[in-house]
């Protein structure tokens, strides 16, 4: 990552943007208009008019050095200043030969018509156009664009600014969530307790004569060990706070976070496996939609 860039990344930016910068001078104005989207690489599609593709190379540069990733649709429109519009530049001297050597023909062979306005200005160098001076305008379109692309980093800090409260939002609703299930785990595990008690206590009475008296709780320790949930909130929590310490880092962070999506979404299907009670269920649900819903917006995130 350049130097210059890395300098002034201090806040989430998000790969989702537009800016337009429309700039004159004495020889004329210039339009620039850039949108970028979220894509893992830095992909540009540059259009340029026909006497600006010389500066393309001096473009990808300033781009690489403004963003880091994104897809980046980039377009240049101007426009000259009436003064500085190419004329028509008439060569008197090739008319002037033309109107000697149709003479020397006439005189030789005493025939034919003369040439007519329009075959001698269809005479090949008899008109042409003005050359145009492009450097000033060449000069206002790499400056302008660099005021582009810092409206554009404006743009993504804006909507990165929401983007991070959001994940933040949701990281604090997933800790609640936590916490409630810790909680209530002790009186889920009663009740649940007691409700095996009640069915192993049948199938008991028909061995009963070959299992020993500690049958039950052997079987209730391992169910117990088997829905044990306390390792999946711990990683819970432990997931949620390197998110908030993902989101203080001065660096493009949106591939970290969403290798913490991956982890946190395996804890929430983990724990929906275990449940054994509509509450835990339903809250399983509700931590996988909320992640989700931060899955989506990190995609956004550079």
């Amino acid at each position: 990552m350049p130097a210059a860039y890395q300098e002034n990344f201090n806040v989430i930016r998000s790969m989702t943007a537009f800016a337009r910068v429309q700039e004159s001078n004495e020889a004329g104005s210039i339009i620039w208009e850039v949108r970028s989207v979220n894509h893992r690489y830095l992909e540009p599609n540059i259009k340029l008019p026909e006497d600006f593709r010389h500066l393309e190379p001096e473009i990808r540069k300033l781009l690489a050095k403004y963003l880091t990733c994104g897809k980046v649709d980039l377009g240049l429109r101007y426009q000259l200043e009436q003064q500085q519009q190419g004329g028509i530049k008439l060569n008197q001297d090739i008319v002037l030969n033309l109107r000697k050597v149709e003479q020397q023909v006439l005189n030789i062979v005493h025939e034919g018509s003369k040439l007519s306005v329009a075959d001698i200005l269809g005479w090949p160098g008899v008109i042409s156009d003005t050359e145009q001076d492009y450097t000033s305008l060449n000069k206002l379109a790499l400056s302008s664009l660099k005021t582009a692309l810092r409206q554009l980093q404006q743009g993504r800090e804006t909507e990165g600014n929401a983007l991070d409260e959001l994940i933040r939002s949701r990281c604090a609703q997933i800790s609640a969530i936590v916490a409630d299930l810790r909680k209530h785990r002790p009186e889920m595990m009663t009740a649940l307790r007691e409700k095996w008690e009640a069915n192993l206590d049948e199938k008991l009475k028909q061995w009963r004569e070959t299992a020993n008296e500690n049958r039950l709780e052997q079987e209730l320790v391992m169910l117990a060990q088997k829905l044990d949930v306390d390792e999946e909130l711990d990683r819970l929590d432990t997931h949620v706070a390197e998110v908030g310490n993902v989101l203080e880092r001065d660096e493009a962070v949106g591939r970290r976070l969403d290798f913490l999506m991956q982890e946190l979404n395996r804890e929430a299907n983990t724990l929906g496996s275990k449940s054994q009670d509509s509450r835990t269920t339903q809250q399983a649900i509700d931590l996988k939609v909320l992640i989700e819903q931060m899955r989506e917006q990190v995609q956004n995130i550079e």
